[in-house]
């Protein structure tokens, strides 16, 4: 019997970027709530801003989550993928993705862990993120 796996909730972010190994949840930009491994942002609550809207309405999406990628092409197999992940021309030369938390249910919670782990690996000191991986 195949377990089924469950979709993904914006309650799962704060959860998993938790349990990863030195992080804290700070500030960046100003106020934004961001995730942080050693004080390196690999989690960022975006606030709603004129980059980023909703074709249809026009309105700022105001649930927007940047989660930093390891490099470019991993950057790009996610937008390219078929789950919520997108970029905008803010982020063209940037390793950031974004996400909409309320779509966040459209990949299943192993997926989303597996995607902020890699976001924290690629700010975790390398020593650190060879010690978690066990490597």
């Amino acid at each position: 019997m195949t377990k089924r796996k469950r979709k993904a909730r914006a309650s799962d972010v704060d959860e998993i970027a938790g349990a990863l190994p030195e992080t804290e949840l700070g500030h960046s930009w100003g106020d934004r709530p961001t995730w942080k491994v050693r004080g390196k942002g690999f989690l960022l609550y975006r606030m709603p801003h004129k980059t980023a809207i909703d074709p249809e309405t026009g309105e700022m999406w105001d649930d927007l989550l940047v989660v930093i990628t390891p490099d470019m092409g991993v950057k790009q197999s996610l937008v390219e993928a078929d789950n919520p992940f997108f970029t905008i021309d803010h982020f063209r030369n940037h390793p950031g993705v974004l996400v909409r938390l309320s779509r966040l249910g459209e990949i299943d919670r192993d997926e989303l862990e597996e995607i902020i782990t890699e976001a924290w690996a690629a700010k975790a000191p390398k020593k650190l993120a060879r010690e978690f991986f066990g490597e």
